[in-house]
């Protein structure tokens, strides 16, 4: 018989010639025989089975020696409890009886000769009930052994098993059950369902309760989350599972489960829900826009697109973008797909992060981007971030547009204060030399009438020069004060020729004025006006070889007033024309021509004719080829002509008497120099360097007028001003303030100080005399003046 064999069967017989039939049925049945002549030897056999299957039979044979029978098959029962002993050759009439060998352990005795068939019947049955009894120990092995599993993972799982009667509500429940929910351990051998929900969390119990019903009525599983109160007063999570099980016992079936601690995992859900709201909280309020990719790759493993996995409100608000999750580039957006793809590509393929600066020329917009693989080695993610930083950009173009912009004014400004310095210089140098000249010169009239001359021109020069200075700064303050009136047209123009006529003559220019043939009346300040045409024709007799021809003309051209200043002077080249107007600027090539100058005068007009509401243009034809400049000016809306000035009267034209003067000054050669001259014009003066002098002097002197300095160290004319007034019986002495400012904000600010008059520094003849007529006409006649 091939095949392997479902055990042994142990053969103990000592005879000389064992009965084959023996040997012959063990092997029929399946089973291999194993023979021993003695009893040592089959007890070995028993002891020591050699990782071989264990003995299903055991057939021992009768030798003629009762004594050695019967103690073989008591040692063997002791040493083999579960194979069962065949006794075979016994005689018909054995020196024993039967019973006492079934009573040493034999199940069965077969008399010799041994039949064959009864053997064969007998050890199958016994062969049989070992069988079975071995697969029934090896069942109740694994199914040992699967409990123990099973209670092994249930133990390291935390879970407990339950079972309740849905008829009764009792709840059969294992240890671990017992002590999740706080309950006595003899609860675990049956406790009603109340007591389990007890415990459950108030807001958990009527979910569970309703999930639970169901399962019980529709036999659909019961699956429950909640919360179970600790012994420690807390609270930790479980998830309940069952099922119905209709035949399990009790009328309505029984409802079987388990109970899980979840609160590791609920533990886990909740700070993996608060990662990922702080996540989606940061992701959507940035500022930036921020979009999550996964790279595209073609059969060839070469990255040709990416798809949008998730995107920010601001990358919407940026793009425009409203749907691009789970699009493509090229899908959205194809002129532009291919933009940023091998940065973002080299990005996911090698993991460093990138940063870089783009300029997207049909959106005219600059963006910063930012991009950074997701995952580890292998992934397609990357996130990238990027802002429109197209304002930032314009204004860094502007800062450095400001920035050339300062540095030329820089360069302009020095360029100006060497000219200034220049000239000042200039009109200095004669008057210096005119003085030493006069010392020098003192018994010849005619010399000191000629100095005195050259005096008064380079000191007007100076004079035009600071008046230029100041109108300039009060105009960048925005302190002019226009003092518009209805002028005619004609009368400014030809103020302005006057004015202008001296340097015209010097460089013997031809000057061809062309007034409009009907009256053109302007509502403008006549001064400033006739300074704008005045200083027209100054640049055009500067810069016009001598012996030159300088036109002045003017028209009507519909609601405005045309004024046009040509002459055939240097020219302007085209690439300075746009730069004639501009503050401290001079075209280089007039400096070769005609030195000097501020490189206001142009700047100054322009101001000028703006507060007038008006435009002024230059053209030229280039060097060589003259110059000509454009004012126009509005008309005045249907206005009668302006009346003439009226002239000066006899009582104005007249000598001011004699008046008391005091003249205050810290500085000593302004106080003296004036002083005399108002003692040439006869008045009785005396002089204060001081604040404080002066106030004494006051109550002694009783002065008509006080003629004040107002930047005075230690006390200003504006604080003696304020003394003066506190006093009522100074109430007849007229204040009058002497400053080097002459704007009307300054005016302002000497009337409100208490002055009665204000004087500009360097002050006129003119002026000082029209401020004495005032005293003069305030000062109340003595009882002499009576009589």
């Amino acid at each position: 018989m091939s095949g392997p064999t479902q055990g042994r069967v142990l053969l103990l017989c000592d005879r000389p010639v064992p009965d084959p039939a023996v040997g012959t049925v063990a092997a029929e049945l399946g089973y291999e025989p194993v023979r021993a002549r003695t009893l040592d030897e089959a007890l070995c056999h028993a002891r020591h089975p050699d990782e071989q299957p264990g003995f299903a039979l055991v057939l021992a044979g009768y030798s003629g020696d009762a004594d050695l029978l019967f103690e073989s098959v008591r040692q063997l029962r002791a040493a083999l409890p579960e194979a069962p002993v065949i006794v075979h050759g016994i005689p018909a009439a054995p020196p024993f009886t039967l019973e006492s060998l079934y009573d040493a352990g034999a199940l069965a005795v077969l008399h010799d000769p041994v039949s064959l068939p009864i053997l064969r019947a007998k050890a199958r049955f016994f062969l049989d009930a070992y069988a079975t009894a071995a697969q029934r120990r090896r069942a109740e092995a694994a199914l040992q052994e699967t409990r123990a599993r099973l209670e092994a993972i249930i133990t390291a799982a935390e879970v407990a098993v339950w079972t309740m009667d849905i008829a009764t509500g009792r709840v059969v429940a294992d240890v671990r059950m017992v002590e999740m929910f706080g309950l006595p351990p003899e609860d675990a051998g049956g406790a009603d369902v109340a007591a389990y929900f007890a415990v459950i969390h108030p807001d958990d119990v009527p979910p569970t309760q309703a999930l639970l019903g169901h399962a019980m009525q529709t036999g659909e599983p019961y699956d429950a989350t909640f919360r179970v109160r600790t012994a420690e007063g807390g609270w930790r999570w479980v998830i309940a599972r069952g099922r119905l099980d209709r035949d399990g016992g009790g009328p309505r079936g029984m409802m079987r489960g388990v109970v899980i601690d979840a609160s590791l995992q609920k533990q886990a859900e909740e700070r993996l829900q608060a990662s990922e709201e702080r996540y989606r909280t940061l992701f959507d309020a940035i500022g930036e826009a921020v979009c999550v990719i996964e790279m595209v790759y073609d059969g060839a493993g070469v990255p040709c697109d990416y798809r949008f996995l998730e995107v920010n409100p601001a990358f919407v608000k940026a793009t425009g973008l409203a749907d691009a999750v789970g699009h493509t580039a090229r899908a959205l957006v194809p002129s532009d797909a291919a933009r940023w793809l091998d940065a973002f590509a080299k990005v996911a393929a090698g993991g460093d992060p990138v940063h870089f600066v783009d300029q997207v020329e049909r959106l005219e917009r600059w963006y910063d981007v930012s991009a950074a693989r997701v995952g580890p080695v292998g992934s397609r993610k990357v996130v990238v971030l990027f802002t429109d930083i197209t304002e930032r950009r314009r204004t860094e173009v502007e800062l450095r547009r400001l920035a050339d912009d300062l540095a030329e004014q820089d360069r302009r400004k020095t360029a100006f204060l060497a000219t200034l310095a220049h000239e000042l210089r200039n009109p200095l140098a004669p008057i210096r030399s005119g003085l030493q000249l006069m010392r020098r010169t003192r018994s010849d009239p005619t010399a000191i009438a000629r100095v005195q001359d050259i005096m008064d021109r380079q000191l007007d020069h100076l004079v035009h020069l600071v008046d230029d200075l100041l109108d300039v700064a009060r105009i960048t303050r925005g302190q002019v004060e226009l003092k518009p009136a209805l002028v005619n047209l004609a009368d400014v123009l030809n103020a302005a020729v006057e004015t202008s006529m001296p340097l015209i003559e010097a460089a013997r220019h031809r000057l061809d004025v062309r007034l409009p043939p009907e009256p053109l009346v302007l509502h403008a300040d006549a001064t400033r006006i006739t300074q704008v045409v005045s200083n027209l024709l100054n640049n055009a007799a500067k810069y016009t070889p001598r012996g030159g021809h300088i036109v002045l003309a003017a028209e009507r051209d519909g609601e405005q007033a045309l004024i046009v200043v040509s002459d055939n002077g240097i020219g302007i080249p085209p690439e300075s024309l746009g730069e004639v107007f501009q503050m401290f600027t001079q075209v280089a090539h007039a400096a070769q021509h005609m030195p000097g100058g501020l490189g206001i005068g142009l700047s100054l007009v322009r101001s000028l004719v703006e507060l007038h509401g008006g435009t002024i243009t230059a053209a030229s034809g280039g060097t060589g080829m003259g110059s000509v400049f454009t004012v126009r000016l509005p008309l005045a809306r249907s206005a009668p002509a302006p009346d003439a000035a009226p002239a000066p009267t006899g009582a104005e034209a007249s000598a001011v008497a004699a008046l008391r003067l005091l003249v205050v000054d810290d500085n000593r050669d302004a106080a003296d120099t004036l002083a005399a001259l108002l003692s040439v014009m006869g008045h009785d003066v005396v002089v204060a360097h001081g604040g404080h002098q002066a106030l004494r002097m006051l109550d002694g002197l009783q002065p008509d007028a006080v003629f004040l300095d107002i930047g005075m160290p230690g006390m200003s004319g504006y604080e003696v001003a304020e003394a003066v007034r506190r006093e009522p019986r100074n109430d007849g002495v007229m204040l009058v303030a002497l400053t080097g400012w002459g704007g009307a904000a300054d005016r302002a600010r000497t009337a409100e100080a208490g002055f009665d008059a204000h004087l500009t520094k360097p002050a006129t003849v003119t002026a000082i005399e029209s401020v004495l007529r005032d005293v003069e006409a305030r000062r109340a006649p003595s009882p002499a003046d009576r009589e």
